[in-house]
């Protein structure tokens, strides 16, 4: 019984490179199988009496380019099988019901058997049905009228028996091949749409970091503007130089701001707050996170190392962003009965965020793509040069586990 299970692999694994095989040198088969049936029509050729079925076929009274004929009206029909099936089923009929009718019965008779396979498995299954129905006819005439038999009755049955065989062998490889195809294409329409949906998330992702980016970089804007305007005034007021530079960079910065709104705020999906009020969160916001989530039922550690409280806006709102993806897979996969940790360290303008919890190991998308939570951490992350691991723990549950790399920039601050 072990063994079964690697002969099957093996016998699949043969039939695979066969296959792939024949599909990049289709000729070679095809020459293979013309010279398998050209051997059979040695002896033909060479002895005067011939073994049929059940007689002893003598062709002694036909001159040797007589046979010849025969034999090659039988072969060479064989190379146009796969392309014209029935065409080539037709032309070796013709010449079998020849040599039936002279009293012949050829070894090469054999590439009847090879044509009904290939109708079977290249042709369409109502030309199958008339050429198993007219060899069945041939061969009746053959056993019965044309050629001596011992026993005809037994004769046409094992006759008609191989026929059968031969087409149902060809039915096998056809249905296998269909089967396979389906497969492929099944594989391919799978891989498309799962990159489909990665790319779909991402987009959707960027979308939104850049909407939230619009209101950071909007806000810094705008607090520029203001003291700017205020700078210059009061310079004014004392009598300095400096005003008229003051107010260039105040338009400049009006003139920034509008441009900014223009390209990204087309992205604005979403109702939002038109008068601009509604702030995004950061790390002071984890704590009413964490505290929703302990209520839904999981319990939650939370703590920060480093000097966290004066990161930069962008920084602390994708910090935020992180852990909410992370909790969130949490409730979704690990459910309402686990316990996590959630550690928020800064080192030196890096900031690493770690979120593990006890679950089981949660189910990847389609094909083993990653979650839609995932992708945007990846997304986020990336906006700082950051790492992102993420999978199961060695002592069990599920592990995020980020880095963000660049110092925040000034204006973040």
């Amino acid at each position: 019984m072990s063994t079964t299970p690697s002969a099957q692999a093996r016998l699949l694994a043969v039939q695979g490179w066969l296959r792939r095989a024949d599909q990049r040198h289709r000729w070679v088969l095809d020459l293979a199988l013309m010279a398998l049936v050209t051997a059979t029509s040695v002896h033909d050729l060479v002895s005067p009496d011939s073994r049929g079925p059940f007689e002893n076929i003598h062709q002694a009274d036909l001159p040797m380019w007589a046979l010849i004929a025969l034999v090659a009206g039988m072969i060479l029909p064989l190379w146009w099988r796969r392309r014209v099936p029935i065409a080539a089923f037709g032309a070796i009929a013709a010449v079998s019901l020849v040599q039936f009718g002279f009293g012949v019965w050829l070894q090469t008779g054999v590439s009847l058997l090879v044509a009904i396979y290939s109708v079977a498995a290249y042709g369409s299954l109502r030309a199958l049905a008339w050429a198993y129905g007219i060899t069945a006819v041939e061969l009746s005439l053959a056993v019965f009228l044309l050629v001596p038999f011992g026993e005809p009755l037994v004769g046409l049955f094992l006759l008609l028996g191989t026929t059968a065989g031969a087409a149902s062998i060809g039915l096998v490889v056809r249905t296998r091949g269909a089967y396979l195809n389906a497969l492929e294409d099944r594989a391919a329409q799978l891989e498309i749409e799962r990159d489909q949906r990665i790319r779909l998330t991402t987009a959707t992702e960027r979308s939104r970091v850049a909407r939230e980016m619009h209101d950071i970089v909007g806000h810094n804007l705008a607090v520029m503007i203001g003291l700017a305007d205020g700078a210059a005034v009061l310079a004014e007021s004392r009598g300095e130089r400096s005003g008229e530079p003051l107010r260039l960079i105040g338009e400049t910065g009006r003139q920034a701001l509008g441009e900014l709104r223009r390209v990204l705020g087309v992205l604005r999906s979403e109702p939002t707050d038109e008068d601009g009020l509604s702030p995004q969160p950061g790390l002071a916001d984890l704590d009413d996170l964490i505290a929703r989530v302990r209520a839904a039922g999981p319990a939650i550690s939370y703590r920060t190392t480093g000097d966290v409280r004066d990161l930069g806006g962008g920084v602390q709102l994708t910090i935020y962003r992180i852990v909410q993806e992370a909790l969130t897979n949490t409730l979704k996969h690990a459910g309402t009965d686990t316990s996590a940790t959630v550690l928020v360290d800064e080192d030196n303008g890096s900031v690493r965020i770690s979120v593990t919890d006890t679950g089981s190991a949660y189910p990847q998308g389609p094909a083993g793509e990653p979650g839609h939570g995932l992708v945007g951490i990846r997304e986020r992350a990336g906006l700082y040069g950051g790492e992102v691991v993420a999978g199961p723990r060695d002592q069990g549950g599920w592990l995020v586990d980020v880095v963000l790399h660049n110092r925040p920039a000034p204006e973040d601050r």
